[in-house]
């Protein structure tokens, strides 16, 4: 597993660009971190690395927010509120996995076991430091 020191809001904006560069069609990408870790600000940075222009929001009380204006169309899932992962399956994510987009589904250890084998799974920790973060990516 490749660690990766974040140490402020620049680098997790430098390396969502470097990630978003990379991405291919139907890549699914696994947030996972306690409250505050900063998942949907990396979010935010692998939307704007792709080039999408609306603003993105957490998507807590809709489970899943879509945003086509960038290079590939991005689906964002919020699975914190999702008690069963069958209950994704009822809104169709794996449709939205395999549609020719990137999604990104924070909280993903919740339904871990519904997403695909080459999932991008980056687990978020707190740093020693303030405002530190520490990625462990699976990729």
């Amino acid at each position: 597993m490749r660690e990766v020191l974040i140490r402020n809001e620049e680098d997790t904006r430098a390396f969502g660009h470097q990630l978003a560069e990379k991405l291919q069609p139907n890549t699914v990408i696994a947030l996972i971190g306690d409250l505050g870790t900063g998942k949907t600000t990396l979010s935010r940075y692998i939307a704007e690395g792709l080039g999408v222009k609306e603003t993105i929001t957490s998507p807590t009380f809709t489970v899943v927010l879509e945003y086509h204006s960038g290079r590939l169309p991005l689906y964002h899932f919020d699975v914190y509120r999702v008690n069963d992962p069958d209950d994704l399956f009822e809104i169709g994510a794996e449709e939205y996995f395999y549609k020719g987009g990137v999604s990104i589904v924070e909280w993903a250890d919740q339904v871990a076991e519904i997403l695909p084998d080459d999932t991008l799974c980056i687990f978020i920790e707190y740093g020693e430091k303030e405002g530190e973060r520490i990625y462990k990516c699976t990729f």
